[in-house]
């Protein structure tokens, strides 16, 4: 929308329409960002800087960047685009300057919204509200994107209730299909679930014989849920494992760079989960794989659907 917006403002005024068209590719960026660059419609492996550097192991710039540096960015640009920029252009001097250099703010109509974004993601009053808010940005823009194109129209009409919900569902709809359809793309190859079974089977007796050689049960604690590459980073585990039964599968065809970032055949990580009840002692400690699906089906007590993994504590409710 921003790009139909910026070739319309170019027949319009005869100008290089540098801010919407930088509009149109800091949008296409998130999008692509937010995919991780496909990696997760794909499922290809990203390079070694990011499954290293990059926390959720995804092909994706934002994630490497501190926490502190993506909140406040993020709240930024809800301020200066949203809230500021539409402030600014209410005044007489800072609008003939907007004028001149073709900078188009957003509708002021948003300011309110953009605010509300703005005030949720400070006070973070759930626990997904970082998604939320993203989410919300992004219908805010694609809204602004709306209301420059129909600026720079020939024949502008104001849009009716209907019209203006119209794109927003089309959004709405295309998301979900997306979603869907990525989250059941399956391999054709099933050699690839007897891979996993293998692996995991190899992890298991990895962390068996690491607990046994510390007097423990488990290494790991309840309430535990980690990516394994990020568990065995952050408790200093590498080292015994890195001559252990998983590490010795390189000898029978194990690429080397699934082996040290522990992906399963699909490329995404392998997992670690510890749940545990002290009312009723019921623990379950388990390694898996999203499975063919690449989506997890397991809940936090089982392995479940697709998911392929081995449990390593498994005491049932009594």
């Amino acid at each position: 929308m921003f790009a139909i917006a910026a070739r319309r403002q170019r027949r319009t005024i005869g100008a290089l329409p540098w801010f919407l068209a930088g509009l149109a590719l800091f949008c296409f960026f998130v999008a692509m960002e937010e995919i991780s660059w496909a990696q997760r419609v794909f499922g290809h492996r990203p390079p070694e800087y990011f499954l290293a550097e990059n926390y959720q192991q995804e092909l994706n710039l934002h994630n490497i960047a501190g926490r502190d540096l993506r909140v406040w960015t993020f709240r930024g640009i809800v301020l200066g685009y949203g809230v500021v920029l539409p402030l600014l252009a209410l005044l007489p001097a800072p609008r003939r300057c907007f004028d001149r250099i073709f900078v188009v703010p957003p509708p002021i109509e948003l300011l309110p919204s953009m605010l509300g974004v703005f005030w949720v993601h400070l006070n973070y009053p759930w626990k997904f509200t970082g998604e939320i808010t993203e989410c919300a940005l992004g219908f805010g823009f694609l809204l602004a994107a709306m209301a420059n194109a129909g600026r720079f129209a020939h024949a502008w009409v104001p849009p009716t209730g209907a019209r203006a919900a119209a794109l927003p569902l089309l959004v709405i709809a295309l998301g979900f299909a997306t979603a869907a359809w990525s989250q059941n793309r399956q391999s054709s190859d099933p050699s690839y679930v007897t891979q996993t079974q293998t692996e995991v089977r190899a992890l298991e007796r990895d962390f068996t014989a690491l607990a046994r050689s510390k007097g423990r049960d488990t290494i790991t604690k309840c309430g535990l849920h980690k990516r394994l590459y990020t568990f065995v980073e952050d408790k200093k585990y590498e080292r015994p494992l890195a001559a252990g039964a998983f590490a010795s599968l390189t000898r029978e065809g194990l690429p080397e760079e699934r082996a040290e970032f522990f992906l399963d055949p699909w490329n995404s990580p392998y997992w670690i989960r510890d749940r545990c009840d002290e009312d009723t002692g019921r623990r379950s400690v388990f390694i898996y794989s999203f499975g063919p699906n690449r989506s997890r089906d397991s809940n936090r007590w089982e392995i479940l659907g697709d998911d392929v993994g081995a449990y390593l504590i498994r005491n049932p409710d009594p």
